[in-house]
This record gives C-alpha cells, sequence and structure tokens, in this order.
C-alpha cells in the first residue's frame, strides 16, 4: 500500500505520539508498504527544536527500506501559553501545506493523521479525497474536548459551540477513525460517528524490549548510578514517574506526595522527564533529600530506568482521564512494577490498572498518600500486582500484535489483500 502519514509529532521524539506515530511508519516500511510521513521537526517534549534540525526550513530524509520524511517548519514556543500553542499549530499547518499537496500527485491509498493535532484535518480530508485515497484519523488525544476539560478554550458560549460544530465536521467526513482505548472509541461514536467507521487502535510496547529484570535492587544499573548522592538507595522503596511532564499529568500532586514522605527512611522518589511543567516542578522539589531528578531517558535506557522502580506513579487530572490514555502505561506494566494512577472508577485508565495497582481518586492528595503506603508497607501485594500488569501487557499490548491488527485493517479499508 501507498500510505501518507500526516502528523506534528514524530520519531527520535522519545515520548508519547512521536514515538507511537514513528514506530509504526517504520513497521510498516519493513513489511514492504511505501511510506510517506509530513511531520515537523523533533522539539517535544522539551518544546525547542533539537539542535541537529536546526538552520533548514524543509528537509527531506531518504534511507533504503525506511518511511520518506518530510521535515515542514513550525514556530516552537520557549513558554507554551494558550495562544502561543495555537500560533504552533497553525504555524506547522500553514509550513506542511505545500509538502501535503505536492503528495497528491503520488496518489496515496490511504492518507493517515494524528490527533493532536487537529489543525491537520483540513488539509488530510483535502489531499485524501482529491488522491481518491481513504482518509484514517487516528485520535490519541481528543484534543478540543481536552481543550475544554482543561480551561485552555472557554467550556461555554459561541467559540465551544463553534468549536464542537467544527470538529464534528470534519471528523464526520473521515473513512475511518480510531482510538487508543475503548472508551475513546465509545466517545467518538456519541459524536455522530458510526460504529462501522469507528475502530480500537492501541498504543503499544516492545514487552520483549520492556520486561522484568531482577527484582535485587542492589543489581540495578540507576540505582548503583545514583548511590554515590544518594547514599543506601540500593535499599529503598522507588517511586518513579517518567515521562512527559506537561499541563495534563496532574503533576502539581508530587512535589506534596514527596513532602509528606520525607521523614520516611524507607522512600525515595525519582522524577524523570522533560516538559512545560518540568522547571515548575524543579522548584517545588528542590533540596528535598527524598527526590531526585533525572532527565528523559535515551530508549535505550528505558528498560533500567523502569526496572529501577518498587512503585510507578501515574498522576492526571480528572477532567482528562477518558480523553487521554497515557502511553507511558503500557512500558509501565511491561515491566512488571505496580502503578498507581489518579483515576475515578469507571475510566479507562482505571479499568486497566486494577488489579494491576492502585486507582485512586484524581487529584486527592490524600488518598494518594494512603496508596502509596499501602504498597510500601506489603511488598508481597506489589510482586503480584506487577506480575498481573506483566500478563496484561504481554496479552493485550504486544507490538506486532497490534500492528499486524492495524495493518490488517488498513488493507481491508482499500480493498488490498
Amino acid at each position: 500500500m501507498r500510505i501518507l502519514i500526516y502528523g506534528l509529532n514524530y520519531a527520535p521524539e522519545l515520548t508519547g505520539i512521536g514515538k507511537y506515530t514513528g514506530e509504526m511508519a517504520v513497521w510498516l516500511a519493513e513489511r514492504g508498504h511505501q511510506v510517506r510521513v509530513v511531520t515537523a521537526p523533533p522539539y517535544y517534549p522539551a518544546w525547542h527544536v533539537r539542535d541537529d534540525y536546526r538552520g533548514a526550513w524543509y528537509r527531506t530524509e531518504r534511507v533504503p527500506g525506511q518511511p520518506v520524511v518530510y521535515r515542514t517548519p513550525l514556530y516552537v514556543p520557549d513558554r507554551p501559553t494558550g495562544i502561543k500553542r495555537i500560533v504552533h499549530l497553525v504555524s506547522f499547518m500553514l509550513g506542511s501545506l505545500p509538502v501535503m499537496l505536492r503528495q497528491m500527485f503520488w496518489q496515496p491509498q490511504v492518507v493517515f493523521t494524528v490527533e493532536p493535532t487537529f489543525f491537520c484535518v483540513p488539509t488530510t480530508l483535502f489531499v485524501g479525497k482529491s488522491a481518491g485515497a481513504a482518509c484514517w484519523l487516528h485520535v490519541q488525544d481528543f484534543e478540543v474536548d481536552a481543550a475544554f476539560e482543561l480551561g485552555l478554550l472557554p467550556a461555554q458560549g459561541p467559540i465551544h459551540d463553534a468549536a464542537l460544530r467544527t470538529e464534528n465536521f470534519f471528523t464526520y467526513a473521515f473513512d475511518r477513525v480510531s482510538g487508543i482505548s475503548s472508551m475513546m472509541v465509545d466517545r467518538a461514536r456519541a459524536k455522530g460517528i458510526p460504529p462501522e467507521r469507528t475502530i480500537l487502535f492501541p498504543n503499544w510496547v516492545e514487552v520483549e524490549s520492556i520486561y522484568p529484570l531482577s527484582t535485587a535492587r542492589h543489581s540495578n544499573v540507576f540505582r548503583r548510578e545514583l548511590a554515590a548522592q544518594v547514599p543506601g538507595i540500593d535499599q529503598k522503596i522507588i517511586l518513579l514517574y517518567s515521562g512527559n511532564m506537561g499541563t495534563k499529568q496532574g503533576l502539581e500532586l508530587l512535589a506534596p506526595l514527596a513532602k509528606s514522605f520525607e521523614d520516611d527512611p524507607r522512600i525515595h522518589f525519582i522524577f524523570c522527564g522533560d516538559g512545560a511543567f518540568r522547571t515548575r516542578l524543579e522548584a517545588l522539589v528542590a533540596h528535598r533529600p527524598n527526590v531526585t531528578l533525572l532527565p528523559l531517558q535515551p530508549l535505550d535506557r528505558l528498560n533500567d530506568l523502569l526496572n529501577a522502580a518498587d512503585i510507578h506513579l501515574l498522576p492526571q487530572r480528572a477532567s482528562a482521564a477518558d480523553l487521554v490514555m497515557p502511553s507511558r502505561l503500557c512500558a509501565m506494566l511491561a515491566s512488571g512494577r505496580p502503578v498507581i494512577a489518579t483515576a475515578h472508577p469507571g475510566t479507562q485508565v482505571a479499568k486497566v490498572v486494577e488489579g494491576r495497582g492502585l486507582a485512586i481518586p484524581a487529584e486527592d492528595a490524600g488518598a494518594l498518600h494512603t496508596a502509596v503506603l499501602r504498597l510500601v508497607e506489603n511488598e508481597e501485594l506489589r510482586v503480584r500486582l506487577g506480575r498481573a500488569a506483566r500478563e496484561y501487557a504481554v496479552e493485550h499490548l504486544g507490538k506486532r500484535q497490534v500492528l499486524e491488527q492495524f495493518e490488517a485493517d488498513l488493507q481491508a479499508l482499500v480493498g488490498t489483500p
């Protein structure tokens, strides 16, 4: 198949949408499909274009057997406020437009775009329909809904109504709309998308690359490296948050959580990642001896990092519980460690974590403290939940089975055997 992928984020970004879109594109190319990608230079989650991608407005990357990648310019704000984010998204839409229009002459069979950003949707539909291609919208986050729920746009009034009408108009025009969780698929159907045009396309994890290592704390690479600055860390219970440090994560809970355990010598916190909230988090935990801050780690160190944890932390805001499905949850589960997630009962995150960790009410600092204490004091429970987490990842989130099903869905869409 000739597959055109259009999206803001792409490899070599290490987290979130860029990671998954990059892995998907490479996998499809390695299966023999012709894949082209129109995207931006890597900038996320640091909100800073990588130095090796600076200096060229447009560039094309061609490697035999790999996707052809077209990088287009965009504005990247140092501090992404609401207005600056909109300018940022519009700049990508305008900068990528001429490259996307040229792809019509390639005559793709599928034009695939990822939300965020919804700003890519009109161009996707125009290019796809003009080329006679099937159009596929893959929803990683319900960007419009999240903007209202998180207070980035007014929740009522003419702006709200106009945004929803625009979203419904364009979304309905797609041949397929996929979501990364069953509840996101249900939300798409609630917006009026016929069930036969909606599909589940979850995120995945390479269970061969992310897997449980020895539970002996002294054998972990990260613990040994940190021992010089954190004496006795090889004997401590580590609670780890790793991933994007953005506004949707509810990271405000982490600083008071660490403070509430500052007199407990058994516990140490590691907060690892980058993003718009990192500077504020650094200020909140500055000089706190039971917290270590680390930068985003390369992929070849991810398994060691995840296995340094005894417990994974997954905070998020209540308003985002069913609008987003944290991609890092897949790796947490695959590492065979229990997860404490802030998610109300019945939400997708709570359903996934149930029996593999503890789900507590979102934004409830007291409940979070209690959940941490429960797992800290019960090693047998930690082991049992971690084993169940690994089993779930292997059975439901393995990269090969997810992408093979996606390929089959693509072939059914375009009528290719």
